[in-house]
Parts: C-alpha cells; sequence; structure tokens
C-alpha cells in the first residue's frame, strides 16, 4: 500500500514518533522509531509467502475513495473534528504498515524465495 500522505502529515507523523538514531554496519545513520523496534520480532515469523503477502496488502476501492476524500479536505482545511480523527488514524495505519512492509522487503532480501 503506497500512499502519498500531504507533507503537514508526514511532518507531524514524524515530528510525533519517538525518533532515535541508530548506526547501521556500514557506518551510516539510520532513524528508527519505537514502532519500527516494537515490530522487530514480527520478522521472525516471516516466510517468503507470508513477506509477499504484506507486500501485497493495499486498500480496497471504497478505502482509497474515502482516503482520498480526507486528504482533499485536509488540504483544503475544511475537515470536521471527527474527520480529522478518522485521517490521523489513517496516517498512524499507513505508518505501521509501511514499517511491516519494510521489514518484508528486508526479509525477503536475506531470504530470497
Amino acid at each position: 500500500m503506497y500512499l502519498r500522505l500531504d507533507s503537514l502529515l508526514e511532518s507531524r507523523l514524524l515530528n510525533e514518533s519517538r525518533i532515535f538514531a541508530e548506526k547501521e554496519d556500514n557506518g551510516s545513520v539510520a532513524t528508527t522509531s519505537y514502532l519500527d523496534r516494537l515490530l522487530d520480532p514480527l520478522t521472525e515469523v516471516f516466510t517468503p509467502e507470508v513477506a509477499n503477502a504484506v507486500l501485497g496488502l493495499h486498500a480496497d476501492s471504497e478505502t482509497e475513495a474515502r482516503i482520498a476524500e480526507l486528504r482533499r479536505k485536509a488540504n483544503d482545511g475544511t475537515l470536521t473534528p471527527a474527520e480529522d480523527d478518522e485521517y490521523k488514524e489513517f496516517v498512524e495505519a499507513v505508518d505501521l504498515i509501511s514499517i511491516i512492509q519494510t521489514k518484508a522487503r528486508h526479509f525477503l532480501a536475506k531470504h530470497p524465495a
């Protein structure tokens, strides 16, 4: 599920998540959220089939239409408080799914089918 978030929500999401730096094996520094670290054990149950299924996750057309409507309203500044809560929930879900999909990609890179 690759959905483009408006830059304001992306910034808020990054600011709200607790981010810390971690030195990688190649000497570069990567930022990792606590959520990312908490989901590390999930990779222990990955198989190539499970990882590929995770990469295939996507929103159905009804959900995509609702997200597009909320995104438009967010950009226009016309979200109601209830819609704002709904949109925030969507942003959190995308963050979670993106982290899990990244873990699936890393798993498949290390364990080709």
